[in-house]
């Protein structure tokens, strides 16, 4: 009997979410592992793509009965987030807040063991770049922007969960932010739009890089998001825990990845013109996210790396230079949404109002 109450015959897991940048790792890592014997894939599109030992799931986890998905898991991973549409607030946090509670409920009452839930660096509350924190910093987010809005909220929620529910076992992975390949034509929809070139994103070509004041982030590869969330799945761990790779990026890190000279930029006038070009439906990300990114903490990744036996296997060089080679490449994988390529194509990405509607 495993921690998480599985049998001989392998753990039953549930990723909801399971098609996008991380639920794909995630997929692949407990795939390959012998003690998972059964993973569903929930997606509220079933994908093209086939991944050993999963069944998919089409659900909404707004709308469909999640207890008749979960109903007889081990473990339930909610991965599921909806980054997009920036200029409609309400339909995020309809998705994101009210869909996670959802899924919250739905494990206390199918009497699921386990509940791994995808927080984010972007939970915690402004802090230090100079030293790290570790997972008792405030989790208030930055909150004008959406995203770290609603991710602090749902740790509220599972605050009150944990107290109701003390017999299941809550973790909370906090990354930074997670690039690969196959997710680098996703990533750019999502916060850049159709008018960046890709494939003009290559060392040598762009000539400058703007080093603005706090620009300074944790990333990793999702390959080793996925190995945290596998190892969360198996070990009888419980709370918060950072994950993130060395080097911590800043704007030299990212100038010497494109052979590019930095240039000095004050932070109020990047934001002036994202915030220009988002109201002008130029580019999806909002200027809120951009303040976001400034502000988040550096995260110590110690209790990941004692607690959970965690060590990325990239660097966070390495993760950015593939998600580069991504965008110059138009990398995708057979799911919707990290298609290569939206029907019609940018054509199509600039018709929706880029950052009007999902």
């Amino acid at each position: 009997m495993s921690p998480t109450g599985g049998t001989g015959t392998g753990l039953r897991v549930v990723v909801v979410g399971a098609t996008g940048n991380v639920g794909t790792s995630v997929v692949e890592t407990l795939g390959g592992d012998p003690a998972v014997g059964a993973i569903v894939g929930v997606a509220r599109r079933r994908p093209r793509w086939r991944a050993p030992k999963t069944e998919w799931v089409e659900a909404d986890i707004v709308t469909s009965d999640l207890v008749e998905i979960f109903d007889g898991a081990d473990v339930v991973l909610h991965l599921a987030w909806l980054f997009q549409p920036t200029h409609q607030p309400l339909t995020t946090w309809r998705v994101n807040v009210v869909g996670g509670r959802r899924v919250f409920d739905a494990v206390a009452r199918a009497g699921v063991p386990a509940l791994v839930h995808a927080s984010s660096v972007g939970a915690y509350s402004p802090g230090p770049k100079d030293r790290p924190v570790d997972e008792s910093w405030p989790t208030d987010g930055w909150p004008t922007a959406g995203y770290t809005r609603e991710k602090a909220y749902l740790e509220r929620v599972l605050d009150t969960f944990e107290r109701a529910h003390p017999r299941i076992r809550v973790v909370r992975l906090r990354p930074g932010f997670i690039f690969k390949r196959e997710a680098a034509s996703q990533q750019r929809r999502l916060f850049t739009g159709p008018l960046l070139p890709g494939r003009l994103v290559r060392p040598g070509v762009v000539p400058v890089m703007p080093d603005l004041p706090g620009l300074r982030f944790q990333a990793l590869h999702s390959a080793d998001a996925a190995e945290a969330y596998r190892l969360a799945v198996l070990r009888d761990v419980r709370g918060a825990f950072n994950v993130a790779a060395e080097p911590v990026v800043d704007g030299r890190l990212l100038a010497d990845c494109l052979r590019a000279r930095t240039v000095r930029l004050p932070a109020g006038l990047a934001r002036a013109a994202l915030a220009a070009a988002w109201h002008l439906h130029l580019v999806p990300a909002s200027p809120q996210l951009l303040e976001a990114v400034l502000r988040v903490p550096v995260m110590d990744t110690s209790r990941a790396r004692t607690e959970l036996g965690w060590s990325p296997r990239h660097s966070a060089r390495e993760a950015i230079e593939e998600f580069l080679v991504g965008l110059r490449t138009s990398g995708g994988m057979p799911t919707a949404p990290l298609a290569s390529r939206l029907s019609g194509g940018r054509l199509a990405e600039v018709g929706t109002g880029v950052g009007e509607r999902p």
